[in-house]
């Protein structure tokens, strides 16, 4: 018997999320420890393991329930950040997308229903490095990117609550 597909692991995680998952999903959003063994952290908060905790957090993220555990930093505090768009074909949608994915310093990218089909978000450690990850999507792919750098700053509390 061989290993579950994908499908059948986000299947078995949505059908078997835990009330453990959801308080992990739930009470670290905002206040995750800044401590050197994070996940130890949790792991004594939820009275589990650090192993259990890394074990939950891999199963949901195969499952695509979440897509990252990760700090979200205000802009222009460290770095240098855009987001872009770019109008590709349909038929090079997936070879552009790869080639966006194959740098660390995309955080997430999605398709809109626009003539401006894929926009993804980009955070470098310097302008000139955000600049080279620019210029590097646009040799490979052969397509423009529109960088539309932020002008004013909005505050948007990205936690959510995970029902049940």
């Amino acid at each position: 018997m061989g290993h579950p597909s994908v499908r059948d692991t986000t299947i078995m995680a949505a059908t078997t999320t835990t009330g453990l998952d959801y308080r992990l999903l739930n009470e670290f959003q905002q206040d995750f420890p800044l401590v050197p063994r994070p996940y130890l952290a949790l792991a004594e908060q939820l009275g589990i393991t650090e192993e259990e905790v890394l074990e939950r957090l891999c199963l949901l993220r195969q499952a695509g329930l979440i897509s990252r555990v990760g700090v979200v930093l205000r802009p222009r505090r460290v770095g240098a950040s855009t987001l872009a768009a770019m109008c590709v074909p349909t038929e090079q949608l997936e070879k552009v997308v790869g080639i966006v994915n194959g740098f660390h310093e995309v955080n997430h990218n999605y398709e809109r229903e626009h003539e401006l089909n894929l926009w993804f978000v980009i955070t470098a450690a310097s302008p000139s490095r955000l600049q080279a990850i620019i210029d590097e999507i646009e040799r490979k792919s052969r397509l423009q990117v529109y960088s539309m750098p932020m002008e004013e700053e909005f505050y948007i509390n990205l936690g959510f609550e995970i029902g049940r």
